[in-house]
């Protein structure tokens, strides 16, 4: 399991920092047309959706600034986040109930256990939703192992086929998150882990799905949005694949926050299976693949 801790701390993004502005940071682009659009026609897309995905890298303040920005616009009565533990949801609700500073929930909730940034760096998402119920996405350990031992459909139970889980990945799928998965692990992942790391990250799509329309449901005001990294965010093969079987009636905007790399000039130069591109500067950072050569004996 620790190799799942490395790579969401570096979340497929293994890009070092570097000087000198490029030439695609801080703008944001409509994919489906591949043109350039400002913040106000980003900000009335998502107006117009009930549910928002908005994707990070997860150690890039950078992103998490800009998802507070968009769901202070958005205004859901319902958040999810992936890194809130599902068994610490009650908890959170009851504090923002009783009236406490989001700043403060962190500590209540063993935060710092949890392997993830700084807990400000979400609470200022909460924050800018005053009010709004929060589902706790966060698939605890033994579960995602016992997703890698057997499938996902097992571990999620009678209703797997309800959403999803029972279908095969399409074969392009399938191998281009196999491809995300060797990249995310620095090209060091033990080749038999490969299937039960699949069916972990399928599992974790389909409680992410599950707490964005727990938050939507609960909430205030029919309207929810769900942090999380971008992986999760693809429209292709993450969150919305469970989200088009369970709720293919909800309107959904996905929005990737993606890190610029040097070699990488312009808009087709990176993956982009989101509705919405923000390019911003990666985030400075020691060698994410490090730990990993050491463990693997990599060069």
């Amino acid at each position: 399991m620790r190799l799942i801790a490395v790579a969401a701390a570096i979340s497929f993004a293994c890009t070092a920092a570097f000087a000198g502005e490029h030439p695609l940071e801080g703008r944001v682009f409509d994919v489906a047309r591949g043109v350039e659009v400002d913040a106000a026609a980003l900000d009335a897309a998502v107006a117009g959706a009930d549910l928002v995905i908005l994707g990070e890298v997860h150690d890039n303040g950078l992103h998490h600034a800009e998802q507070a920005r968009i769901v202070s616009r958005f205004a859901p009565g319902g958040l999810a986040f992936e890194q809130i533990p599902f068994r610490e949801e009650s908890v959170v609700n009851g504090l923002i109930h009783h009236g406490a500073d989001p700043y403060t929930i962190g500590e209540q909730i063993g935060w710092d256990d949890l392997g993830w940034p700084d807990w400000a760096d979400y609470a200022q998402i909460i924050a800018a939703s005053p009010g709004a119920y929060v589902a706790g996405g966060g698939v605890d350990r033994e579960t995602l192992m016992n997703a890698m031992r057997s499938t996902a459909a097992e571990v999620w139970g009678p209703s797997a086929k309800e959403w999803g889980l029972d279908r095969e990945l399409a074969s392009a799928g399938r191998d281009d998150l196999v491809a995300e998965m060797i990249a995310a692990h620095c090209g060091m992942m033990p080749e038999d882990m490969i299937p039960g790391m699949i069916e972990a990250q399928r599992l974790r799509d389909a409680r992410f799905a599950a707490a964005l329309l727990r938050a939507q449901q609960l909430g205030f005001n029919g309207r929810a949005a769900l942090i999380t990294g971008n992986g999760h965010a693809r429209r292709d093969r993450g969150v919305p694949f469970y989200l088009g079987v369970m709720a293919p009636d909800l309107v959904l905007v996905t929005v990737g926050m993606v890190e610029v790399t040097p070699e990488a000039l312009s808009l087709e130069d990176y993956p982009t299976p989101y509705d919405y591109v923000i390019f911003t500067a990666p985030a400075e950072r020691p060698d994410p693949c490090a730990e990993l050569r050491s463990k693997y004996g990599g060069n």
